[in-house]
């Protein structure tokens, strides 16, 4: 068996994978904020168009992708299956490690397997344009290069403090051709509020929710993606864990521990999900499970569990979620894909039930396993998908200590050719822990609808 293990362009998964059709307990509708009853679908209709609002819902275990869907993934996909035997030898572990690396897409990160399905829906429906948030700048990338292959006008609301950090993320958005916002904003009612609050909000990916929704809202030729959180985004990724089985099974391998990086939760769900739903079917528990989530944002470990809006403005349904308080703002770390007061409800619903674990880690941890991980593998990794490397790289040891073999899968996200100047604060020492404000959250806890 070689470094690589590589599928054709012919083996390409031609249905996405539903986790809803396999829960053993349903999973909590979202709710309608003003009558706190379960949300009619046809609510959604101002912000997405009927098939994403179809996939939001369904309960059919295969989704069908679209033929010219399943062209445009043809640009990047089947992505490789890596052996880290070198990073291996270094940690002189027993471990067998693999990862699925998605920073071969166009954009560098996972991101396009979701952006590319949503913009073909909304121009097959008729929208001109596309709002959206975005964090560190890889779905707002992602969502701006889906845009220009579907010749739809893409405006991007990104967290000011990254839009700051990340100046190259915003450069390839607009090579793309999308219009670039730093958020909080003076575009928006929900950006001026903020902002007059705190003229020098560094933002986050709540504020940025509300500006785009808002945006939304106020135009008939425009609706709303999202890169993160909602099922059907959750359902366009499976195609990273469907790939993966199969990769897996031509190196005759079975993994034992699943581990991905988690934030809103979409590179983690389509990592594990089609693993995890093998085990809610047969009601083997035959895999561990880790989510590794930023300690600046721990709504797994550190979060209620409750209804929750998805933004800080309150403009969105109430979703049933892990979560810090939609007013919390996270510390200013690096891994701004991580920044998120909320988690995914379907990643939240399987925490609950115990399917799942979550680890939350301080962003000097994660760059140390970065760096090492790049010196092994030659793969500088994005700052969020290098929380997966840390808690593959723990694991790692443990089982280096107790002399166990395992058999590790995880995903490497996105790539951190445009996060370097993170890698320089850690390289010359003065990379900040960034710990959490404990009062700060109680306060958002407090403040729950």
């Amino acid at each position: 068996m070689g470094k690589k293990i590589l599928l054709g362009e012919d083996e390409l998964p031609r249905s996405w994978y539903n986790i809803a059709a396999d829960l053993t307990e349903p999973l909590q509708p979202p709710l309608d904020p003003r009558t706190r009853t379960p949300l009619d679908p046809s609510q959604l209709e101002p912000l997405f168009p009927p098939p994403l609002i179809e996939q939001e819902v369904t309960t059919e275990r295969a989704v069908p992708i679209p033929d010219e869907v399943l062209a445009a993934y043809r640009l990047w996909r089947p992505t490789p299956l890596v052996r880290a035997d070198r990073w291996e030898r270094l940690l002189q572990t027993p471990a067998r490690i693999y990862f699925k690396y998605e920073g071969v897409s166009p954009v560098g990160s996972h991101k396009p397997n979701t952006a590319v399905a949503q913009a073909f829906y909304n121009r097959a429906a008729g929208t001109r344009r596309l709002t959206t948030e975005t964090g560190a700048g890889q779905w707002g990338s992602a969502l701006a290069f889906a845009c220009r292959l579907f010749e739809l006008h893409c405006v991007v609301y990104m967290v000011r403090v990254s839009y700051q950090q990340k100046a190259y993320r915003r450069v390839l958005m607009e090579l793309y051709g999308a219009e670039v916002i730093p958020s909080p904003s003076d575009r928006t009612a929900a950006g001026r509020a903020v902002l007059a609050d705190d003229p020098d909000s560094p933002g986050s990916l709540g504020i940025a929710i509300s500006e785009a929704v808002e945006e939304a809202l106020g135009r008939e030729d425009t609706h709303y993606a999202l890169g993160s959180v909602l099922n059907h985004v959750m359902l366009h990724q499976t195609i990273i864990g469907l790939e993966a089985k199969r990769q897996l099974e031509l190196a005759g391998e079975q993994p034992t521990l699943l581990v991905g990086a988690v934030g809103g939760g979409s590179n983690f769900a389509g990592l594990v999900f089609p693993f995890v739903g093998e085990m809610l079917r047969t009601g083997q528990r035959r895999y561990r499970v880790i989510a590794a989530e930023s300690s600046a944002a721990p709504s797994l470990t550190r979060g209620r569990f409750t209804y929750d809006y998805g933004d800080t403005a309150g403009l969105t349904p109430l979703l049933p979620m892990h979560t810090l308080g939609h007013g919390f703002i996270p510390p200013p770390v690096h891994a701004g894909g991580l920044r998120y007061h909320g988690m995914a409800p379907l990643v939240s619903h399987l925490y609950e039930h115990g399917w799942l674990e979550a680890v939350a880690l301080d962003q000097t941890e994660v760059f140390q396993a970065a760096v090492e991980f790049a010196q092994a593998e030659g793969i500088v990794p994005a700052p969020e998908s290098a929380h997966a490397v840390a808690a593959v790289r723990r694991a790692a040891l443990e089982a280096r200590s107790s002399g166990t073999e395992i058999v590790v899968l995880f995903n490497l996200s996105g790539h951190g050719h445009f996060d370097l100047t993170a890698y320089q604060e850690y390289l010359t020492g003065n990379l900040s822990a960034s710990r959490l404000d404990d009062s700060a959250l109680r306060r958002a806890l407090e403040q729950l609808p």
